[in-house]
């Protein structure tokens, strides 16, 4: 029997990660830079990226030019810029391996 990966939703990162009190729910954002996650990249490596690095999966509508331009929801993961950084430095590392794994 064949079985198929689970197809990511935005609302299982949003389970995954407790959510904030909501005194935080005016969280100052001047601090705070998102990694934009490409379309396309494995769960896993997301699911990693959020609990390694400790970062908050959010919702971000942003224009994609694939075939034509139009706005969807990406996945982003909010944090520190140190957090951001070293979580980029880790999904460049993981997609280059995983494209070289086929």
């Amino acid at each position: 029997m064949i079985t198929l990966a689970k197809k990511l939703q935005f609302e299982d990162l949003e389970r995954s990660k407790s959510k904030k009190e909501a005194t935080n729910a005016g969280e100052d954002l001047d601090d705070l830079y998102d990694l934009i996650i490409p379309p396309g990249t494995p769960s896993y490596i997301i699911y990693d990226l959020v609990e390694e690095f400790e970062l908050e999966a959010v919702g971000r509508k942003i224009g994609v030019n694939i075939v034509e331009c139009d706005e969807r929801e990406l996945i982003a993961l909010r944090g520190t810029l140190d957090q951001v950084q070293a979580a980029e430095k880790y999904l460049h590392e993981e997609l280059q391996a995983w494209i070289e794994s086929d």
